[in-house]
């Protein structure tokens, strides 16, 4: 068996979100400050979302190369989240989402674990979770500062 030591570094290049109008759902994610990019064709875009790609699909044509059903929409059990750096930034991005055509699933509150955090939906209904998260800073880059556990070889 492969150690993890051995393997390359676990990290998400592209969320691929399945969609049924995929020109209104560009143009949605264009509005929260993503950048679509040249890498887009007819039948997907692919969004500049600065340490991540977000992918936009035909929801029936991504569960036909996935060869799954295409279930109707409800919770998925996966939201999506990003944090900001302070709670009047998750407000601002909360009504900013909203305004362009999210809706809302939870307003921002304080949280049990100690953070703050609100949820809305895309136009497919996808969940996305904005939050600030006082136990995890934020670098320049906006990436959580995490970290790692020390690896436990099993013998």
């Amino acid at each position: 068996m492969t150690k993890a030591a051995d393997l390359p570094k676990a990290n998400v290049t592209i969320i691929t979100l399945g969609v049924d109008d995929l020109a209104a759902s560009t143009a949605f994610y264009e509005r929260l400050g993503w950048a679509n990019t040249t890498a887009s064709q007819d039948s997907v875009t692919f969004l500049d979302g600065h340490s991540i790609v977000l992918g936009l699909y035909g929801r029936a044509a991504l569960a036909e190369d996935a060869q799954v059903e295409d279930t109707p929409v409800g919770f998925r059990g996966v939201p999506l989240a990003f944090n900001l750096s302070d709670r009047a930034e998750v407000d601002t991005f909360f009504a900013h989402a909203l305004a362009s055509g999210a809706s809302k699933v939870k307003a921002p509150e304080e949280v049990f674990w100690g953070g703050y955090s609100g949820y809305f939906a895309d136009l497919d209904g996808h969940l996305w979770e904005i939050a600030h998260n006082p136990f995890a800073p934020l670098d320049e880059g906006s990436r959580m500062q995490l970290e790692a556990k020390p690896l436990e070889e099993k013998t």
